[in-house]
């Protein structure tokens, strides 16, 4: 029997999986796998396999010797790059595409919205792009906060090294990311602590000099040590050049 060449809008659903779960699950028992096959109708396998196919394009993946399979398609090169040139576009295109593919399209009604302006889509579009790279930074780092390994979601924040509102180009980038928890998320936002491009955290001098049992338990102990890092998209050396020079206190 032939098999049914795969779709540009099956491929895009697929690579938003791929960025949304963490490497180490890229198999055929991973359930949000099993229920991405069955809204395209192909086999928890023929899923499972095009991610790895994807893994084999994935540089983050490169850079640590990690290779995916070697028997992906011309066309899956094309997708892989589309996507990752437009994370902003095609992040909100694929979460629109799976929405429709869970019947549930209402909740976030695009006909209203059209009516409604293009500031209500431009709101609608930030919020499903936060919600994708929340969940991109939280499957890279296995769910776990990479200064404290704190594993509890609802305590971890997934933080912009360079600021949303500073660099749009880099707002959905992965390697624009860390997973912090909420504390740390602020010192780092504020430039109390910050991740050197050798993946050491340094804290400033400022909270270094304080002798406040909380300060010392919460940010000493973590001076100089190394981040936890993530199973994909490391943070970007420049990004973290950025932060340093720029955010951090010293």
């Amino acid at each position: 029997m032939q098999r049914r060449p795969w779709s540009r809008e099956e491929l895009i659903l697929a690579i938003n999986l791929y960025y949304k779960i963490p490497f180490g699950q890229l198999h055929n028992r991973n359930h949000e796998i099993i229920e991405l096959a069955a809204l395209i109708n192909r086999t928890p396998s023929a899923v499972s396999w095009k991610l790895v196919n994807f893994a084999s394009f994935d540089s983050s993946l490169q850079d640590r010797g990690i290779k995916g399979a070697q028997n992906a398609s011309k066309l899956d090169r094309e997708i892989w790059d589309e996507f990752y040139t437009h994370l902003d576009l095609l992040s909100f295109e694929s979460e629109m595409l799976l929405l429709e593919r869970h019947n549930t399209k209402n909740n976030i009604d695009l006909q209203v919205l059209g009516k409604e302006g293009k500031d209500k889509v431009r709101d609608v579009k930030t919020r499903v792009n936060q919600s994708f790279f929340r969940s991109t930074i939280l499957a890279s780092y296995n769910n776990r906060c990479c200064i404290t390994g704190l594993s509890n979601p609802e305590f971890l924040i997934a933080s912009h090294i360079v600021p949303w509102s500073i660099d749009k180009k880099n707002r959905l980038n992965p390697q624009n990311g860390l997973l912090l928890n909420a504390l740390h998320d602020k010192a780092f936002e504020f430039g109390f602590l910050t991740i050197l491009p050798d993946y050491m955290i340094r804290v400033c001098s400022e909270l270094l000099k304080s002798n406040e049992a909380n300060v010392k338990n919460y940010f000493h102990k973590y001076h100089e040590t190394k981040m936890e890092l993530p199973s994909r998209f490391l943070p970007n050396v420049e990004f973290l050049k950025y932060h340093n020079q720029e955010r951090f206190r010293q």
